[in-house]
Order: structure tokens, then C-alpha cells, then sequence
């Protein structure tokens, strides 16, 4: 049962859901409000995690001080320090002047330090320092700094297997994780699917001046069915697809599987292992390496079957076949018209090194996400940061 405040929350801030899980995460967030304790976010990508550090901040005695949202992932490496605790007159060679940082910016507010999985080891400890007793310095400095802040955390990394890995600090993890809220993924949402879809349309329908769409008993069993891996972010982006194309306002289930995506679509290239498998990858390197292996592996079983296929036909094969399992990763394989005689190898032009296939799909993934970095790294499975590296490294514009 929701209460007041609840309710008062969920309007104040555009929240749409009646799960339970949902909810107990909302009274979590107001009940740690009052207090300065640190607080530990975690969830999938586009649950709306962005949504609690504000309602504790709101709900919090520094609800009149200033409040910084600051994405740890978008930030390049070399500059991270300097954005969250400031740098001194030429501290480096782009130091003309001196600059405060987030940390003393916000001195008596709050700071959510979104994505802090990505945070450089270095980073880390600075950050330590912060939280153990409100002391920083500046990039170039030695003289110590106070500061008087509320930091709230948010990250989708599964930071126990990160600090296994050695990615992250065991004592900063547990120093952020005073106060865990969990936020569930859509598809453990039950019918709050349906709630956020109808408000999306409604939304939809007004901006772009068209009817609302309305969806039949077997549409809406398959929204409750699918498994929303990009979560409200995915079920909104279909929401204003169907409002936009669909000409009969009355979707049926049919229509709507056409607009859902079998699996998400994730660029082999920089997938990331999955549990139990026995390869680990080193670089980002070694992982284009094994996607050219696999590749490879695919293409000899693919000849195998044309040549099948020939020998059951006896006819030649006139036109090439390309075979590929993404578009910006496609080696091109041309059959020839006797294809008993030829080799595996000879049937394959590999046309692109493996810089420029990884560049290839880089930019492809900007493309398609029309040029917004954190949804194209998100679609390569890398950090932002990572990302930012690559375009400056292949001068991609």
C-alpha cells in the first residue's frame, strides 16, 4: 500500500509504476534523505536511476544547497581529477588558470556521481579520501582543501566481480554502499509496462498531434512478455515508433512483435565474455582477434553447405554471397563457379585490418544513435570513456 509520501514523490518527479520493488526502492531513497550517509544506486542501463539522487536530495536538509549530476563515464581519463576536485595554474599544459572542481562547487549540497564503475583506480582514492574525512586537493596542489558534500553513487557495473577483477577499490565499495537501493528492471515490473507505455502514447500523441495508439489483448501480452533489455528507455523509443508509423491506431499483437528486436543488438566486436567461457580477453584487441576466428569458423561451415548445395544441384552459383553477423564487421565472400576446386580461404577477401573494422563500427554505432556517444557505447559495450579514446585516437569526426 503506497503511502502520502510516496504518491507525493512519484508525482513530483514523473515516476509511473505500482511494483512493489519499485516503491520500497522510492521509501528507501526518502528515509536516507534525512541523514548524510552515503548512498550506492545500482541497476540495469535505463531503469531510471537518475530519478533517486534528486528525490534524496529534494527530501534533504541541503535541499537548498547546490546539486551537481556528474556522468564519470563521459569524462576523459586525463581530466576526471580535475573536474570533480579542481586544478591549479599550470598544474598542466591547458592549466591558464585555476578552476574549482565539482567537489568545492558543492560544498554544503549534493554530488551524484553517476556511472562510478568507470572511475580511474587513481580517482578512486581521491575519492576515498573525500568521503573518510571531507579533504581534497586540487590537480597541481599540495595545500589540503575541506569540503562539506552528500554524495549518492550510480552504476550498472556489478562492482563485486570489478573488484575481483582488480577495477575497483574494496574499500571505496564499501564506503559508497552504506545505504544500497536496488531500482528493478522493467521486466520484473509486471504491469507497470503497461502503465508506462500508455503514458508514453499519450505523450507521443499530443506532440506529434495523431490519434492515440490503442493496443488489443494480445499486444499487451506481448509487452508483459518481452524481456526490455534496454528497459523504459527501449519500451518509450518503440512507444514513439508505433505512434509515429502505424496508420491503424489499433495495434494487434502481430504488429506489435514487428516493432520488438529478438535480442539486443550488441556489435560482436567488443561483446564482453559471458560466464563459463573458458577464453578471457586481454584488450580490446583480442576480442576483434576472436570475433575473426569465429568469423572464419561460420564462413568454412557456409561453404561447406554451398558446396552441398552444389553437388546435390550441379548448377554454378552466379552471384556472390555475403555473409555477415553485423554490418560493420563484413568480410566479403565470392563464390566461384566451381566450387569443389577452390579453398575456404580463397572464398574470403578480408577487405579490413582490424583498426579499421573496429573504426568501422564505431562509427557506424554513431550513426545510427545520430552521433550521441553514450548510447553508442552503450551499444558496443564499452565505457564512454573508452569510447572518447577511440574516436580521438581514429580522428573520427
Amino acid at each position: 500500500m503506497e503511502t502520502t509520501d510516496i504518491q507525493r514523490v512519484k508525482q513530483q518527479f514523473g515516476i509511473i509504476g505500482n511494483d512493489a520493488s519499485l516503491l520500497r526502492a522510492i521509501d528507501v531513497a526518502m528515509q536516507v534523505a534525512q541523514t548524510d550517509l552515503s548512498v550506492l544506486i545500482t541497476g540495469e542501463s535505463g531503469v531510471g536511476k537518475e530519478f533517486f539522487p534528486q528525490i534524496i536530495h529534494t527530501n534533504s536538509i541541503r535541499k537548498h544547497g547546490k546539486y551537481f549530476a556528474v556522468n564519470c563515464g563521459a569524462i576523459p581519463e586525463g581530466t576526471i581529477d580535475s573536474e570533480l576536485f579542481g586544478h591549479v595554474k599550470g598544474a598542466f599544459t591547458d592549466a591558464v588558470s585555476e578552476r574549482k572542481g565539482y567537489f568545492s562547487e558543492a560544498d554544503g549540497g549534493t554530488i551524484f556521481l553517476d556511472e562510478v564503475g568507470e572511475l580511474p583506480m587513481s580517482t578512486q582514492a581521491r575519492l576515498l579520501r573525500v568521503l573518510e574525512n571531507g579533504e581534497f586537493m586540487r590537480v597541481g596542489s599540495s595545500k589540503v582543501e575541506k569540503t562539506n558534500v552528500r554524495v549518492v553513487c550510480a552504476t550498472n557495473v556489478n562492482l563485486p566481480e570489478a573488484i575481483a577483477d582488480g577495477r575497483f577499490r574494496e574499500d571505496l565499495y564499501y564506503r559508497l554502499n552504506t545505504v544500497p537501493i536496488s531500482v528493478p528492471p522493467l521486466r520484473k515490473r509486471g504491469e507497470d509496462v503497461l502503465l508506462l507505455f500508455k503514458k508514453f502514447v499519450m505523450d507521443f500523441s499530443s506532440k506529434y498531434n495523431v490519434p492515440r495508439i490503442e493496443l488489443d489483448e494480445a499486444a499487451k501480452a506481448a509487452l508483459l512478455s518481452y524481456s526490455w533489455p534496454g528497459n523504459i528507455r527501449q519500451l518509450k523509443n518503440i512507444a514513439e515508433q508505433i505512434s509515429i508509423l502505424e496508420l491503424n491506431r489499433k495495434v494487434t499483437g502481430d504488429v506489435m512483435l514487428s516493432y520488438l528486436p529478438a535480442q539486443p543488438a550488441n556489435l560482436p566486436a567488443v561483446a564482453k565474455p559471458q560466464k563459463g567461457d573458458s577464453r578471457t580477453f586481454e584488450s580490446e584487441r583480442e576480442i576483434l582477434y576472436s570475433v575473426l576466428f569465429d568469423m572464419r569458423r561460420d564462413i568454412t561451415e557456409l561453404r561447406k553447405q554451398v558446396q552441398e548445395l552444389m553437388s546435390g544441384r550441379q548448377m554454378p552459383v552466379q552471384e556472390a554471397v555475403s555473409y555477415y553477423p553485423t554490418e560493420s564487421l563484413r568480410p566479403t565472400i565470392q563464390i566461384a563457379s566451381q566450387v569443389e576446386s577452390v579453398e575456404a580461404d580463397e572464398y574470403v577477401e578480408e577487405t579490413l585490418s582490424l583498426d579499421e573494422m573496429e573504426k568501422k563500427a564505431i562509427v557506424s554505432a554513431l550513426e545510427r544513435h545520430n552521433g550521441r556517444r553514450r548510447d553508442a557505447a552503450k551499444e558496443l559495450n564499452i565505457s564512454e570513456r573508452t569510447l572518447y579514446r577511440k574516436i580521438r585516437e581514429y580522428g573520427i569526426e
